[in-house]
């Protein structure tokens, strides 16, 4: 998994009524974009995290 600081990292619930969690990656810590990376939720918590096979990077949209 590669990131640069700007993408969105979702993760999947893993657990039946577990809701899908979506947070900005504010800096990434590994070597060429690897985890871990620091992150920020939408409720302003930021953490470090390593994220699972559960999640997914996502580039923000290009605007032409």
């Amino acid at each position: 998994m590669r990131a640069n600081t700007g993408d969105r990292l979702l993760m999947r619930g893993r657990v039946v009524g577990q809701h899908d969690r979506v947070a900005e990656i504010v800096e990434v810590l590994g070597p060429h974009g690897e985890p871990p990376y620091r992150v920020r939720f939408e409720d302003g918590h930021e953490t470090v995290l390593s994220p699972g096979p559960d999640s997914v990077v996502q580039a923000p949209e290009r605007h032409s």
